[in-house]
């Protein structure tokens, strides 16, 4: 031994050379296809959960939103228009916002929204109860005039009523709105479910998205109570955004086996005369994603998504969630807004203002995941986008029953669920609405 280390000190050539030959042995021995590849290490490799996969392409704002004031408004309007809002809160937003763009479109002045009564949704908040309105004032100037208060001549008359919400096909309001305007002056409309935004002028388009993303911002009462709500919430956390409540199971005449008997008895009370589909209809209208996730579904793809069974997570939904132990037993730290929240105030809450909660919490959230693309999930998702705020994600059902179909079971099943939504998360597949933002190649 002795000998050979002076050997080595007398020629440093022979030297370098049997390290050069002792390196790349090692390398050798760790490559994946070497059999000493086999050999335990002291150290595990740990697969990255979904938000680390690198973005091809995201959303931003288009550039024609953000110039839109830049387009000089009209000196004279051609009358007043109220937005006749229904349903949930999002559900109204999402009217509100097409009725700017409409309004803009029409050169009309608007008038304050109003937010319909409806017992349904257990509510009676109205337009000025959940949002500011001298801020949503404020932040339209440039792009339509809005007023609190109309014209003496006209504030004591009702808005002649112009059905629009009904109609099928392409609607045109300059062909069917715009003649009542100028009859009457006054009217209040409820947007059509079928309007072709695309077809609007962009200074049209550049008020509806700078109505909905811009200048929707919640009363100085419901943002104190949304930040106390925000900051109690464990750190960092994900908002996730399930529907699973018996009146959402039975629209959409799903079927499932396995739900309890209170959860059966609740849906079968919601149905009515809408009964499940079944046989051969049931399956191809299951395999087009049209039914709702369960709660121990959407665990099943949380998982196979490698989301930490110990993350946070802040459920952002109403208490008639079924089956909730489903995701429960598997992520075990998942708070509500009841959980977190007591008072008075918070009691005396309807389902605006409770709706607006979740919204603030889900747009603020270090990450938001929605096992459907309801009204909601999409204003969230456009906010976060518009924040710079991407990972954001919502649950592929229809791949989900695909791979089921499939008879894909246990470790199969995750893998073909990781790369599907992996490739969605990568692609910013339906992380904003295309009508306000363009798509940026990274």
């Amino acid at each position: 031994m002795y000998q050979m280390l002076s050997l080595f000190m007398k020629k440093p050539l022979l030297t370098l050379t049997f390290f050069t030959i002792f390196l790349l042995f090692v390398a050798i021995s760790l490559s994946p296809s070497s059999p000493f590849s086999q050999i335990p290490l002291n150290y595990v490799i740990v697969e990255s959960d979904i938000w680390s996969a690198k973005r091809i392409l995201e959303w931003r704002p288009c550039k024609w939103w953000l110039q839109g004031h830049l387009t000089a408004l009209p000196a004279e309007s051609n009358g007043y228009i109220r937005v006749d809002c229904y349903g949930g809160l999002n559900q109204m937003r999402r009217d509100l916002c097409d009725g700017v763009g409409v309004a803009r479109l029409l050169n009309a002045t608007l008038v304050l929204p109003k937010f319909e009564v409806a017992a349904y949704w257990n509510e009676s908040s109205g337009f000025a109860d959940v949002f500011d309105v001298d801020y949503f004032i404020e932040q339209l100037k440039g792009f339509i005039n809005v007023v609190k208060e109309l014209p003496a001549e006209i504030a004591s008359k009702e808005p002649v009523r112009v059905d629009c919400s009904k109609r099928k096909g392409q609607f045109d309001y300059v062909e069917s709105v715009l003649p009542s305007l100028l009859e009457h002056r006054y009217i209040s409309i409820t947007p059509a479910m079928s309007q072709r935004r695309d077809r609007f002028p962009l200074y049209a388009k550049a008020a509806l998205c700078q109505a909905c993303y811009s200048a929707l911002r919640l009363t100085a009462v419901l943002e104190k109570k949304s930040n106390e709500l925000l900051e109690v919430i464990p750190k960092p956390f994900l908002s996730l955004h399930l529907r699973f409540e018996p009146d959402m199971v039975a629209y959409s005449q799903c079927e499932y086996s396995g739900l309890s008997p209170a959860s059966m008895k609740a849906i079968d009370a919601a149905r009515g005369d809408r009964k499940p589909f079944t046989g051969e209809t049931a399956r191809v209208w299951r395999s087009r994603g049209k039914c709702p996730l369960t709660p121990n579904e959407t665990a099943f793809i949380l998982q196979s998504l490698l989301i930490p069974k110990n993350t946070n997570i802040y459920l952002a939904a109403g208490d008639g969630i079924m089956e909730l132990e489903g995701l429960t037993s598997v992520y075990t730290n998942v708070v509500t807004k009841s959980s977190l929240l007591s008072g008075e105030d918070f009691k005396n809450m309807h389902g605006n203002t409770k709706a607006a909660l979740d919204y603030y919490v889900s747009i603020n959230s270090d990450a938001y995941v929605a096992t459907y693309f309801g009204n909601m999930d999409k204003m969230v998702a456009a906010m976060r986008a518009y924040k710079g705020l991407y990972k954001t994600l919502f649950l592929n059902r229809k791949d989900f029953a695909d791979f089921t179909s499939q008879g894909l079971k246990g470790k199969e099943l995750k893998e073909a669920l990781k790369k599907a939504h992996g490739d969605d998360f990568v692609m910013g597949r339906g992380s904003a609405l295309p009508d306000c933002f363009c798509d940026f190649k990274l």
